[in-house]
C-alpha cells in the first residue's frame, strides 16, 4: 500500500511539474503588454517624430504667419516633393522654412520693381543661375525638387543647422533668416505628412 500511496504521489507531483513547466511558458506569453503597446507605435507613425524635425532646437527668435489656402497647397506640394525625392521629414522642414523666408509659400510670379533680379517661385529661384525655365521654377514640385537636388550635395546637410543647409543652398544676401521658421516649418510637417 504504501507503495501505491508513493507512486500516486509521485504522479500527482509529475502531473503538477509537467503542468508548470508547460503553462509557464504560454502564461509568459499571455502578458498583455504587447497588445496595449501597439497602439503607441501606430499613433508615432502617424506624426512624425519631433526630435527628427528639429535635430538640433531652434536658433534664435521665431516667427510664424497664419497660411490661407494657396499656401497650405505649397505646403502640401513641398512635402510631396520631398516624399517623391525619397528624403525625410527634416529635408521637408529645411525646404519649407526656406520657402517661409523667401516667398512666404506663395509662389510668386515676377514681381516687377520689386523683383530680386529675375527671382520666382516658391523658393525664389532665378532662371539665370540655371536653376531652370520660369515655367519650371514657378511650378511647387519642379522647384521643391530643385531646391532638394542642391541640399543632397550639401555634405552634413543633417548635422547642420538649418539656417546653415538652406543657405549653402539657396546663397542668400540674408543667410541667417532662415532659422526664424524652422518651428513653423516643423509644426506644418508634422501636421502634414501624412495628410
Amino acid at each position: 500500500m504504501n507503495s501505491i500511496f508513493r507512486n500516486s504521489v509521485l504522479g500527482i507531483a509529475g502531473v503538477a511539474l509537467a503542468g508548470g513547466v508547460f503553462a509557464g511558458p504560454v502564461a509568459a506569453h499571455a502578458d498583455p503588454t504587447p497588445v496595449k503597446s501597439s497602439p503607441v507605435a501606430t499613433v508615432k507613425a502617424d506624426k512624425p517624430d519631433t526630435g527628427k524635425l528639429i535635430p538640433h532646437g531652434v536658433q534664435g527668435k521665431q516667427s510664424r504667419i497664419d497660411l490661407n489656402g494657396e499656401q497650405v497647397a505649397n505646403t502640401k506640394a513641398i512635402i510631396a516633393a520631398t516624399k517623391k525625392a525619397g528624403m525625410d521629414e527634416r529635408a521637408a522642414v529645411v525646404s519649407i522654412a526656406t520657402a517661409l523666408q523667401e516667398s512666404k509659400l506663395e509662389n510668386l510670379g515676377h514681381l516687377g520693381d520689386r523683383n530680386d533680379h529675375d527671382s520666382q517661385g516658391l523658393f525664389q529661384q532665378r532662371p539665370s543661375s540655371g536653376w531652370g525655365t520660369v515655367e519650371q521654377i514657378t511650378d511647387p514640385e519642379y522647384s521643391t525638387t530643385a531646391f532638394l537636388k542642391g541640399l543632397k550635395q550639401v555634405d552634413g546637410w543633417k548635422d547642420m543647422p538649418l539656417t546653415k543647409a538652406a543657405q549653402t543652398v539657396q546663397v542668400s544676401a540674408y543667410p541667417d533668416h532662415y532659422a526664424q521658421w524652422e518651428q513653423m516649418a516643423a509644426d506644418l510637417v508634422a501636421q502634414h505628412w501624412n495628410s
